[in-house]
């Protein structure tokens, strides 16, 4: 079995004359019952995997800056939502990972869903800003034919912009796939302008005009630097880990460096951001201990840590403790997004030490949900939401406060 070639597609503008971005639909809708596009059995697709095969990383667009502002991405309305949120205190803003489902747009709704009601709090100052994709926005390998069932149709009534890292299956191919790593990734999140691209149907959501599969989000109260971790099942890798025949370069590691070093300066909260979890205690998926070396070096070189890392990859929901350097480091793992899930290896009472600076607070492994992150000028709040508990709940199921200036744990 193969999927045809995908056939080149252009990008239409919106609007020629503004470039304005593009969101939600203008009126609610009901939620799919069956996707548009048939998914079918990926089974003898994987069997053409090359499995230890990495995917060089593509080039950054040219001449841009590998930092984007959060106004930019708004267009006209940005310096306006900026200096609300500013004069507001603070900034809400959503995650989550591993949200493109093949058996049907279900399990995706009930997400996007109760995402799309916290939109609707009486308070403006709590209502989110943005969406960070944690990757694999679309299964089994980032193919264009399935953007809209599982990208753009579940996020339809997503009033607001969605950035985004690469998941492996993102960049995933196949032996005679004819189509290279990340193609469709680029045209939807990597894009010059915020045009409508083929992938989005009938629906209005421009692309994203990220520099680059790797980046740093700058905005009020935080930023928030994504790496792509590349295409293995396990470990993740963002460089050539001192192999000269990797594919993989070190573009990454310098731009972490400097990014860091940027962050510092800034002040406010500093969140990392990888497809793949550098701790997992997933029965599917475990760490990336060779990627979390190479993060540490850069952060040593920097002199300045992170405030919490964010991924996805393992289909549940994790949150673990590091303490280095007298800093304690939320590690989240938000991989309930909508694609399926996973159990925890062994299903242990949490709390469990792991080694001496890593301990494993706790798990979902039965539920879909979404991380909401409120950020002001003395705290981050990281709190996991799940939809079980139904859209009108707001009361996290989980949730981890760090206070910026000591780079410690507050208790909830």
């Amino acid at each position: 079995m193969a999927r045809k070639k995908e056939p080149t597609k252009n990008a239409l503008p919106v609007n020629p004359s503004s470039m304005e971005p593009q969101f939600s639909q203008p009126t609610a809708s009901p939620d799919p019952s069956k996707f548009t596009v048939a998914h079918g059995n990926d089974n003898p697709l994987y069997n053409k995997v090359q499995k230890s095969l990495l995917q060089a990383i593509p080039p950054p667009r040219a001449g841009a800056s590998l930092t984007m502002t959060l106004d930019q991405v708004l267009g006209s309305a940005g310096p306006k939502t900026v200096a609300a949120i500013e004069k507001a205190g603070q900034i809400v803003f959503h995650s989550l990972g591993d949200t493109g489902s093949v058996k049907g747009p279900q399990s995706q709704s009930l997400v996007t869903d109760k995402m799309v009601e916290d939109f609707a709090d009486p308070n403006a100052a709590d209502r989110p800003t943005f969406c960070f994709h944690l990757g694999d926005i679309v299964y089994s390998f980032g193919e264009a034919q399935f953007y809209y069932d599982q990208f753009y149709e579940p996020y339809r009534a997503y009033p607001a912009p969605i950035f985004a890292v690469p998941g492996n299956h993102d960049g995933l191919v196949y032996s005679g796939e004819g189509v290279p790593s990340l193609a469709a990734f680029l045209r939807n999140f990597v894009s010059a302008e915020p045009v409508k691209t083929p992938e989005s149907g009938g629906l209005i959501r421009t692309a994203m005009t990220q520099p680059a599969v790797y980046f740093t989000l700058d905005a009020p109260f935080v930023t928030i630097i994504g790496l792509y971790s590349n295409v293995l099942e396990d470990p993740g890798v963002v460089s050539s880990e001192g192999v000269e025949s990797s594919p993989v370069d070190d573009q990454q590691l310098t731009f972490l460096v400097n990014a860091l070093q940027q962050a510092k300066k800034k002040g406010g909260a500093t969140i990392v951001v990888t497809h793949h979890p550098p701790y997992s205690g997933g029965a599917a998926h475990g760490g990336s201990p060779k990627m979390l070396a190479d993060i540490d070096a850069a952060c040593t070189k920097a002199g300045y840590w992170p405030h919490a890392h964010l991924s996805g990859h393992a289909h549940n929901y994790q949150r673990f403790t590091r303490t280095v350097n007298k800093f304690d480091i939320p590690y989240v793992v938000c991989g309930n997004g909508g694609h399926g899930l996973s159990p925890i290896k062994g299903t242990p009472r949490t709390p469990v030490n792991v080694n001496a600076e890593v301990i494993f607070e706790n798990y979902d492994a039965t539920d879909y949900g979404y991380l909401r992150i409120i950020v002001d000028s003395k705290q981050m709040r990281i709190e996991f939401h799940d939809e079980q508990v139904g859209q009108v709940f707001k009361s996290p199921s989980d949730a981890v406060t760090v206070d910026l200036a000591s780079h410690t744990m507050i208790s909830n």
